[in-house]
């Protein structure tokens, strides 16, 4: 019911195309945790890697997939120094350094738009 971004589309369709894979572990219980979050719906972490030229560094791409325009945090577990917006290439951008928060990186979205975010990790 509703529009496509009501129904949680987007999302559905990331779980019947790339299932959660079960692997047993050992009986003791583990908090639940996550290395990436994104706090708004609209954006998806589409992938994450390491860089091609840097070995103390990952690259995350995100999309907005709702057709509007939005501010997300990106927020990460691991140990990040600095951050930038890069290109698919992995160049830094022009004025590309993203301020790291408490909230993590925060980034702007237009409809549709695709950002790269280099993350340079402390060692």
């Amino acid at each position: 019911a509703g529009s496509f971004q009501d129904a949680g589309v987007i999302q559905h369709a990331y779980n019947l195309n790339f299932p959660l894979h079960m692997v047993p572990a050992g009986s003791a219980q583990c908090p639940a945790w996550s290395s990436f979050s994104v706090s708004s719906p609209a954006v998806v972490l589409e992938a994450l890697k390491q860089a091609e030229d840097r070995s103390d560094a990952v690259v995350a791409r995100l999309y907005e997939a709702h057709g509007s325009t939005v501010v997300a945090w990106l927020q990460t577990s691991l140990p990040v120094k600095e951050a930038m917006l890069c290109d698919l290439l992995e160049r830094p951008v022009a004025r590309g350094c993203l301020p790291l928060e408490p909230r993590g990186v925060r980034l702007s979205f237009t409809p549709f738009h695709l950002l790269s975010v280099l993350l340079v990790l402390r060692r």
